[in-house]
């Protein structure tokens, strides 16, 4: 009897973590970035100038911010989360660079 309690409490465990599982690949935990919402092609170029100015918001230097968060906006049709980096979410934003090699998206 005590075997088949304890097989039962462990086919539960199993199944729990299984859903766990699931659930976080669909990203319903909320733990991972949205890709439909921040990835290549996400946007509109009518939603670019909003996204560049979040993006913008925190910089001193606002104006080459937004001008070139702008123009790399509506050549890749994605702006990256948050106010600097995860540049990776977008690899057109993250791969343009100027002529020196340096990255032209900020």
């Amino acid at each position: 009897m005590a075997k088949c309690i304890a097989l039962f409490l462990l086919a539960l465990i199993a199944l729990s973590m299984l859903q766990t599982m699931v659930m976080a690949s669909n990203g319903e935990l909320g733990q991972s970035l949205s890709k439909n919402r921040y990835g290549p092609g996400s946007l509109k170029s009518s939603q670019c100038n909003p996204e560049c100015t979040r993006r913008c918001s925190k910089t001193q230097y606002h104006k080459p911010c937004m001008f070139f968060c702008q123009k790399c906006c509506r050549k890749c049709l994605c702006v990256p989360p948050g106010f600097y980096g995860n540049k990776a979410v977008c690899p057109c934003y993250n791969n343009w660079k100027t002529q020196q090699g340096g990255p032209k998206c900020p």
